[in-house]
């Protein structure tokens, strides 16, 4: 095999290593952003429902207020009834006392309400806890490995760098910047495996026949008369 192709199908697959871990490297701070606003969410949960619990104890004392201020209105009203002169007067006093009484049934059964909301929540945020503490701990174990893994693509990247710029070294400056090229307009493949099948592992054409036969002897580079790739014999 010519040697200058050896050296591309070397930095070939060096290229081909880089590109997936700068894939994944790209990838990984995402999933510490991920991981981080699944707690951060749990999070707002919790306070969401510790919100909703402290308006309703606010509403129930409210309401507390208003049943206290029913039962001063009715209190006053029955006083009224020994101080009426006439049954006109006896009757539409009585009809202010049900009236005070239909409204103090009224928010005794808001408060009833309130009360069983208060209850519903409180379950809701001791299992919402529960969750988040249990979010919390697989969070850290999950972003202790993803920082692991990212430290090391790094580092492993940085080797595959170096080496890289070492074989590249034994590339003429032509071709390299050919070899370039095709690496960039060819989504990163610029060198391609031909077959028994005869088909350019690149762009997946069929090859001519004298173009086979010239790859599977190659002495010299030869390119794909499709895509342009450079080719190199299989078995």
């Amino acid at each position: 095999m010519d040697a200058q192709l050896q050296t591309l199908i070397d930095l070939q697959a060096l290229d081909t290593k880089i590109a997936v871990l700068e894939a994944e490297q790209g990838r990984l701070p995402g999933q510490i952003e991920a991981v981080q606003a699944a707690i951060a969410q749990g999070r707002a949960a919790v306070q969401t429902l510790k919100g909703k619990l402290d308006t309703a104890k606010k509403d129930t004392r409210s309401k507390e207020k208003d049943l206290d201020v029913c039962q001063v209105k009715r209190q006053k009203s029955e006083a009224r009834l020994y101080e009426v002169k006439t049954n006109k007067e006896y009757s539409a006093v009585l009809i202010e006392i049900e009236e005070i009484k239909q409204e103090k049934a009224k928010i005794e059964e808001e408060i009833l309400s309130l009360m069983e909301t208060q209850e519903q929540l409180a379950v809701e945020i001791r299992d919402a806890e529960a969750a988040l503490k249990t979010r919390e701990a697989l969070g850290q174990q999950e972003e202790t490995q993803i920082r692991q893994r990212l430290a090391a693509v790094d580092a492993e990247l940085t080797g595959l760098r170096g080496e890289r710029e070492s074989v590249a070294r034994d590339v003429p400056r032509d071709l390299l910047a050919d070899y370039a090229k095709l690496l960039r307009g060819r989504g990163g493949l610029a060198v391609a495996p031909v077959g028994p099948d005869g088909i350019c592992g690149g762009c997946r054409m069929t090859l001519t026949p004298q173009r086979l036969q010239e790859v599977k002897h190659q002495s010299a580079l030869l390119n794909c008369e499709s895509c342009g790739r450079f080719l190199y014999w299989l078995p």
